[in-house]
C-alpha cells in the first residue's frame, strides 16, 4: 500500500510540473489520469498546493547570490509533497551548458527531482551532477558523479540511454538507481531491466538484481532486494561489504555532513542498514550501527575501522 501511495505521489508531482508548463497540451491524458482513481486528484491537489507554497517562499527570499536559495541546507526526502516540491523548485542547481545542455547539481544532503517531457522522472541524491544534453525532452542523460533514481517511460523504438562515467546504460524497463563514485559504478533495478555496455560486456540486469563495476575489476551481477533501490529517498542506506571510503562518501552525499575514512590500508568492508536521521543528529551513532570508530576531524567526522 505504501508503495502504491508513493507511486501516486510521484505521478502527481510529474503531472503538476507538466501542467505548470505554458507549452503543456496533453490535457486529455491528464484528465484520464485524474479520472482513473479518486486518489489521483487528492494527490495532485496536495502536490500542486505544496509547489505553489514553495514558490511563494522562494519569491519572498532575499536576493543574495551568495546565500542558499532555500533555508534548509540538509534537506532529506521525507516522502511528502512539500519536501518533493522544495526539491523540484530548487533551481539554483540548474546551469545552462553550451549547445543548450543543462547541468543539474545538488549539494550534499540535498535532493532534486527532474520531470522529463515524456513523463519520466530523475531524482537526484545529494552531491550529484547530471547533464541533460538536450533539455527535458531528451531520451538520454549523463551522470557525472553522485547518485540518481530513474523512473523511465519505456519506449522500444527510442530507449533511454544513460552515460555514467565511461559506462553506457540502456533502459529496457522502468525503474533503476545508479551511483557513480570513487568506488566505481553501482546499479540497482527494481522494475524492468537495464543493459550494461551493450556494445561490450552486454550484461542485462533484470529487476531484483544489481551490478557493481569497480575500477580494475570485471562487473558483477547479483540478486538485490528491489526495496533497496532508491532507498536513500526514504532516509536509509544499506551497505553490503562496502569499502570504508565508499561508506564515508555515501554518508556525506546523503546527510550533508563531511565524512572521511581511515582504514590503515586494511581494506575493511562494511555491511549493515542504517537510518540517516540518527546519524545526522549524532554522527557517533555510527559506531553502534556499523561497528566503526567515529571521531571529529576538521569541520567533519572521520570513520575508522575497529
Amino acid at each position: 500500500m505504501m508503495q502504491a501511495d508513493e507511486q501516486i505521489r510521484d505521478q502527481a508531482l510529474t503531472w503538476a510540473l507538466r501542467t505548470g508548463d505554458p507549452a503543456f497540451a496533453d490535457w486529455e491524458g491528464f484528465t484520464a489520469w485524474l479520472e482513473a482513481d479518486p486518489a489521483h486528484a487528492v494527490a495532485y491537489d496536495a502536490v500542486a498546493g505544496a509547489i505553489a507554497d514553495a514558490a511563494q517562499v522562494l519569491a519572498a527570499a532575499p536576493a543574495n547570490d551568495d546565500a542558499p536559495l532555500l533555508p534548509v541546507t540538509r534537506r532529506r526526502w521525507l516522502g511528502g509533497a512539500i519536501a518533493a516540491a522544495l526539491a523540484v523548485v530548487a533551481l539554483v542547481g540548474v546551469w545552462n551548458r553550451p549547445g543548450g545542455a543543462e547541468l543539474y547539481e545538488t549539494a550534499p544532503g540535498e535532493t532534486q527531482l527532474i520531470a522529463l517531457a515524456d513523463g519520466s522522472t530523475i531524482e537526484l541524491a545529494g552531491g550529484t551532477v547530471l547533464e541533460l544534453p538536450e533539455g527535458t525532452a531528451t531520451r538520454e542523460a549523463v551522470l557525472r558523479e553522485g547518485q540518481a533514481l530513474f523512473t523511465i517511460v519505456h519506449n522500444d523504438a527510442d530507449p533511454f540511454v544513460l552515460m555514467a562515467g565511461a559506462d553506457r546504460l540502456v533502459d529496457a524497463g522502468t525503474v533503476f538507481d545508479v551511483k557513480l563514485g570513487s568506488g566505481g559504478l553501482t546499479l540497482g533495478v527494481s522494475e524492468g531491466a537495464v543493459i550494461y555496455n551493450p556494445a561490450a560486456a552486454n550484461l542485462r540486469v533484470d529487476a531484483g538484481n544489481g551490478l557493481v563495476a569497480r575500477p580494475g575489476s570485471a562487473p558483477v551481477v547479483a540478486a538485490l532486494d528491489p526495496q533497496l533501490v532508491g532507498e536513500w529517498r526514504e532516509g536509509r542506506l544499506t551497505f553490503d561489504m562496502a569499502p570504508l571510503p565508499e561508506v564515508a562518501e555515501d554518508l556525506t552525499r546523503a546527510t550533508g555532513i563531511a565524512f572521511t575514512a581511515r582504514d590503515g590500508g586494511r581494506g575493511q568492508r562494511i555491511s549493515g542498514s542504517i537510518l540517516l536521521a540518527p546519524v545526522i543528529a549524532n554522527p557517533r551513532s555510527l559506531e553502534g550501527l556499523l561497528g566503526v570508530r567515529v571521531s571529529p576531524r576538521g569541520q567533519g567526522w572521520e570513520i575508522a575501522g575497529q
